[in-house]
This record gives structure tokens, C-alpha cells and sequence, in this order.
């Protein structure tokens, strides 16, 4: 063996050494070698690896150091959705659950379920192909997440190669980035010796240490990851439980809790909650509650899914925390409906992990119930990522010139008489958009990401252009002009340039949420989806009735009711009119009730960047045209769409020598078959 080879077979010893001892500390809680003998392993193969440049790979433990800054996130499309959990509080609840699955598999025996600790932390996906890692995402809204490759490459309790073989072609682990109690004191002394702000809690300090720009930073933050499911799976046979899919990952490489266990109906879950609450101040990372999931696989798809979460799954938190503290005041917020909400600003309390300075009193009723005045003392409870609350008033403690709280009786914004309909418990300003506060949200709501996804229009700059009368409604926000936009305060050109292509991007949209983006009282982004699929089009839900619209998925006499006053007021009206010549544009809806099915059964991957649309509308028309759109190649894939900078897809697509499609050759494409 010549010296190259010797260096060249060292250099792979390496490799699976410290993998293996990575594999030691994060996922078995069991180091064999002090830290000392760890870091000459690394300088060792450095030192290799800066004398033949050759032998670095991707995979490299070297390799966990960062990249170079990214101006931003791109968006990664969730092949299967990434949907939350439903929330139990007490064994009642979780009971009530249990009896709901039993009716779903009409089973009178005891449902088997793996109970594990809910972690704190944020949860993300991981794209494997061939046992390699190529993509990792935040769950982001559960459809589209944001694009963390370079910064999860940095965290070394995560594999960039999955260990054995006969690996799945394709394979999308699903699980949660924390970051271990001791990590964040040490992050936080080390910010505090540096006069920085310290975290407020792990998870903020974990969320915030993933989305940094900089991967070189993620790289110096203590992150750890547990696996916990699967998404996307290709030429595998998965076992037929979760408890032997955990036994599968770990023999991946990839680490999983040490704290799950099987339990077989509501007393053995119950135990199980028990004992995990008892741990956890013993655990070496925070958590606030169980998660409860039907084992076998069969019966979580009998079982199904909600629009948001599965129905074979459950999180029962751990009873809130719960802090006393004086309520220093109480003012109103003007909301983008015009409701005004009453506020009680707090002397500041540290509850359920972070600082908490307001707590809404949500409407006069809820306020004059709890009896909630300026200068009580009051029990603030928050739980897990639950909006904190006013539990009660100490009322031992109020002070003889305690006055109970005034509900303005004209708005504080724009003076309007306040209306209250009858029944309702909020109170509203019926200004509409002449009340600058209901602009602002109003605005706002328009460019958010689930509506009009305005990137860089912040709440800064939408307050500075409804102060200066630029915008008062949507449709101004088109008319904008670069040199109106660079008169606004530290708005410098590029950054004003930035603003007006973003824009002009976002014209580009869907029918659901362009609906969505209006701000139709009660209208979610559920609602606004179930609107476009049933009515297909903007004029026939412009013209629908009462009936008509109550025949609609999601939509109640009351919905339909705020739909219908919605769209008979001309102003409205209007600014559609206005937002439609501005020229915001999307495909028709119709065309999924017609579509040709020349496509059908076709498998198509999105790569790139596209210039003339985003992913998600190409997907839509892909769609529509009867073909399936999946996140990875593999030999069943009929046609990869290639964008500008398209990487890794692209070079498997031409390796298994699949079609690829150029953008024009795509939008000639589904030009033809749609007629």
C-alpha cells in the first residue's frame, strides 16, 4: 500500500471513529473518550485533510463548520404535510380521545400506544437520498417550510450519512432540534460575559440558532436532535409499528429518545404521563408534556387525519406554570376587523419560559367576569406555547382605590362611535378601513406569508406607509413607486428595490389565498380554500347567496353572512377591482373539476428556480392536469422540471436518465394539455 493509500485509508478511519462517537454522546447519552481525545481525532483529520484537499467529502465530519451567509430562506415544499398535534390537558381528555379512536377502528379491546416526552425544541424534516442527507426544512405553516441545509449540516448529533445498508431510496425523517439544558447556560453565560442579551428559554435559543443566515454560527450553538416519524419513504418496507420504527432510525444512526415506552390503553398511559413528569427535572432537556401516537401503522391509517393533525395522535402537556404579578395597566387594541380588545399591561413575570409584559382580557364580558383592574395583583398561567392568561385576581391583595376598567366608547384611533351587535361580547369600531389601526392590520394580514407573501413588508414600514397616507388600501400597495418608498425612514434604495420586487412577485398567487388575503371576517385559510374549490371562480363567489354559500365545506349562516356584507359593500368591491387591473393574477380553479387527464399517473420533481411562477403554482398546475408531484427522484420519476440553479435533483435526474423539462419546455407543456 502506497503512502496515498495509507492516508486515504486513515482518513476513513477517521470518519467512522468520530461518527461513532457522535453517535455515542447524542444518541446513546454514553461518551467513551474525554472531550481532549475527541478534538485530536478532529485535528488529526484536519490536518489530513489541509494536506489533500482531494480527501475532503461532503460528509466529512470537518464538514460541520458553516457556509458562507445567505441573503435568505428559500421555501421547501412539504411532500406530505408536516401537521401539528391536537392538545389534551387532563386524563379526562385524553380518555375522551382514546374513545374516540376505539370508535374509529371499532375496537372494544385495549389500544396499544407509544407514549414519548414532548420536547421543547423545533420540529424539522430530513431529506435522505441513498442514505446521504440533502435537504433538511423547518415545518414552517406544515405545507411549506424554510430551507436549513447548511446550518443542519452543522449539528453533529445529526448523520450526513445513515449508517447499513439496503437503505431506502429515498427517506424523510421527521423529528425536533433542541437544545440541552446545559448548552443554554453555557450559550447564555457566554452571551452575558460578551454584554449580549441572553435567551429567554431553550427552545427560543434552539429556533433562533437554526435560522440563522449564517450557518457558521448554528455551527458554535449546542443543538441536539431526536427523531421521532417518517415522512417520505421510497423502495422500503417500513415496519408495522412505531416502537420498531424507532428501533429501525437508531439503527440509522440517527438518535432517538431513550425515554419511550409502550402502553396498552388510558391507565398504563396515564402511568406512563406520570413517571415522565416525575423525570423531568431529572432530563438533561426540557419538556412540556407526552405524546401519545397509535402504534400500529394499519390503524393510524384506518384512523386518518383532520385538516391540522391526526387523529391517532395526542399531546397531553403538563399542568401550566403559573406566576403572580400587578397589572400596571390596561389599554385597548384596535384589531383588523375593527374589534377592540382590552390589554392588561403587566409587570413584567417570567412564566412557562418566557417573559410576559401583556395579556389580552379578549372582550369587556371576560374583563368584568375576572374583575380584573389597574394595580391588582393577578395569577398569570402560561402552558407549553398556549397564549398566556389571567387566571384570576389575588383579591387579598387589591388595593382600596382599585376602579374596575372603562371600555372607550369611541375608538382610540379614529374617534368613531363604537358599535356592539347583539350577541356579540366584542365591541367594534365601524370605521373600516378609514381607521388607520384597521388599515395597518389590514395590510398587514394582506401581506402576510399564508396570503400575499410580501417578503421584507414589515410591521415598521407598513405603520410608516399608512401614516403617510401612501396606503390606505391593498391595491395602494401596487402603486407605490420607488422614490415614495425610499422617502420612508431607513428605507435605502436596494432596500426599497427589494420591497417593489417583492411585490411585483407576490402578483402571482392563488385563488385560495388571494381569499384568504382580503380579510373577509371568519374566513381562515380552511374557509378560503373550501370557497375557491367549491365556486372556482372570484365573480361566482362575488354573486353567490346565503344558500349557496352554506352549501360550502366550512362555512356556517354566520361566515356566510360576513361573506355576503363583505362583498355588497362597493368599497370592497372596489379595491378587488383595483388589485385585479394592478395585475395580481392566478390559475383558474375551475380547471381542477375539467382537467385532462393526459398526466395522470405521471411523477414530476420541481428544482430550481422558476421565473415566470413559484413552486407552489407549478405544482397546482401540475395538479391539475392529473400528475403527482413528489420532493425526490427515483427510477419512478417521469419528469423533473428544471429552474435556475437546480443542484442535486437535476444531477440524479440525468444519472437515472429521466426526462428533464427546461421551464419553456414546461410551460409549453401544460399550455397543450390544457387546452
Amino acid at each position: 500500500m502506497n503512502k496515498d493509500d495509507v492516508v486515504k485509508a486513515r482518513v476513513q478511519q477517521l470518519h467512522d471513529e468520530i461518527n461513532q462517537h457522535n453517535q455515542n454522546y447524542y444518541q446513546y447519552d454514553t461518551p467513551q473518550i474525554p472531550d481532549a481525545d475527541y478534538d485530536a481525532l478532529m485535528r488529526e483529520l484536519q490536518t489530513l485533510e489541509l494536506a489533500q484537499p482531494a480527501l475532503i467529502s461532503d460528509d466529512s465530519p470537518t464538514q460541520r463548520v458553516g457556509s458562507a451567509p445567505l441573503d435568505s430562506f428559500n421555501q421547501v415544499e412539504h411532500q406530505i404535510p408536516m401537521l401539528s398535534l391536537d392538545n389534551a390537558f387532563n386524563e379526562a381528555e385524553f380518555e375522551a380521545f382514546n374513545k374516540r379512536v376505539q370508535g374509529k377502528i371499532e375496537m372494544t379491546d385495549e389500544v396499544e400506544y407509544l407514549v414519548e416526552p414532548k420536547l421543547d425544541g423545533l420540529a424539522v424534516s430530513l431529506l435522505y437520498q441513498g442514505g446521504v442527507l440533502v435537504q433538511a426544512a423547518t415545518r414552517g405553516d406544515g405545507k411549506t417550510g424554510e430551507n436549513v441545509t447548511e446550518n443542519v449540516r452543522t449539528i453533529s448529533a445529526i448523520p450526513l450519512t445513515l449508517k447499513g445498508i439496503n437503505l431506502p431510496t429515498a427517506l424523510e425523517v421527521r423529528g425536533e432540534i433542541f437544545m440541552p439544558l446545559a448548552g443554554f447556560e453555557k450559550l447564555n453565560k457566554q452571551a452575558i460575559e460578551a454584554d449580549e442579551k441572553p435567551f429567554a428559554n431553550p427552545r427560543n435559543a434552539a429556533a433562533g440558532s437554526l435560522r440563522q443566515l449564517d450557518s457558521k454560527i448554528t455551527a458554535t450553538r449546542p443543538l441536539a436532535f431526536y427523531a421521532y416519524g417518517i415522512g417520505v419513504v421510497e423502495d422500503f418496507v417500513l415496519p408495522k409499528t412505531q416502537k420498531k420504527l424507532f428501533g429501525l432510525l437508531a439503527g440509522w444512526g440517527l438518535p432517538v429518545s431513550n425515554q419511550v415506552l409502550v402502553a396498552r390503553g388510558p391507565a398504563q398511559c396515564h402511568k406512563a404521563y406520570d413517571a415522565l413528569a416525575n423525570k423531568r427535572p431529572l432530563l438533561p432537556y426540557e419538556i412540556d408534556g407526552v405524546v401519545y401516537k397509535v402504534n400500529n401503522f394499519e390503524l393510524q391509517e384506518k384512523i386518518g387525519f383532520v385538516s391540522r393533525a391526526p387523529r391517532w395522535a395526542i399531546a397531553r402537556k403538563f399542568p401550566a406554570q403559573e406566576k403572580m404579578t400587578e397589572v400596571v395597566g390596561i389599554d385597548v387594541q384596535v384589531g383588523r376587523t375593527g374589534a377592540i380588545t382590552p390589554v392588561a399591561r403587566l409587570s413584567p413575570v417570567f412564566v412557562g419560559g418566557v417573559t410576559v409584559t401583556n395579556v389580552t382580557l379578549h372582550n369587556e364580558d371576560e374583563m368584568r367576569r375576572k374583575d380584573v383592574r389597574v394595580g391588582d395583583t393577578v395569577i398569570v398561567r402560561r402552558a407549553g406555547d398556549v397564549i398566556p392568561e389571567i387566571v384570576s385576581v389575588v383579591m387579598d391583595k387589591r388595593c382600596d382605590d382599585c376602579v374596575p376598567f372603562l371600555m372607550p366608547t369611541t375608538c382610540p384611533v379614529c374617534g368613531s362611535a363604537v358599535e356592539r351587535a347583539e350577541g356579540e361580547a366584542i365591541i367594534r369600531c365601524p370605521a373600516g378601513l378609514f381607521c388607520r389601526a384597521q388599515v395597518k392590520e389590514s395590510i398587514k394580514h394582506f401581506a402576510s406569508r399564508k396570503a400575499m407573501d410580501v417578503d421584507g413588508l414589515g410591521d415598521k414600514i407598513v405603520e410608516q406607509l399608512v401614516v403617510s397616507g401612501l396606503v390606505k388600501t391593498p391595491a395602494d400597495l401596487y402603486r407605490l413607486t420607488k422614490e415614495r418608498v425610499s422617502s420612508l425612514e431607513r428605507m435605502a434604495d436596494k432596500s426599497a428595490n427589494n420591497l417593489l420586487l417583492a411585490l411585483d412577485a407576490s402578483k402571482q398567487t392563488t385563488l385560495p389565498k388571494f381569499l384568504y388575503a382580503l380579510g373577509v371576517r371568519e374566513v381562515g385559510e380552511v374557509t378560503a380554500n373550501s370557497l375557491a374549490m367549491y365556486f372556482g371562480r372570484l365573480d361566482a363567489l362575488q354573486g353567490a347567496t346565503l344558500e349557496n354559500l352554506e352549501k360550502v365545506p366550512d362555512v356556517g349562516p354566520i361566515v356566510a353572512q360576513h361573506i355576503v356584507a363583505f362583498f355588497e359593500l362597493q368599497h370592497n368591491r372596489d379595491v378587488i377591482t383595483e388589485l385585479l387591473a394592478a395585475g395580481v393574477h392566478w390559475p383558474d380553479v375551475s380547471a381542477v373539476s375539467h382537467k385532462n387527464k393526459a398526466l395522470s399517473d405521471k411523477v414530476f420533481v420541481l428544482t430550481g428556480t422558476l421565473s415566470s411562477m413559484g413552486r407552489d403554482q407549478a405544482k397546482e398546475i401540475l395538479q391539475s392536469l392529473g400528475a403527482k408531484v413528489t420532493g425526490s427522484v427515483s427510477k419512478k420519476t417521469d419528469y423533473v422540471v428544471a429552474g435556475e440553479e437546480s443542484g442535486s435533483k437535476l444531477k440524479k435526474a440525468l444519472s437515472l436518465d429521466v426526462m428533464v423539462l427546461s421551464e419553456e419546455e414546461f410551460l409549453n407543456m401544460a399550455k397543450d394539455y390544457q387546452g
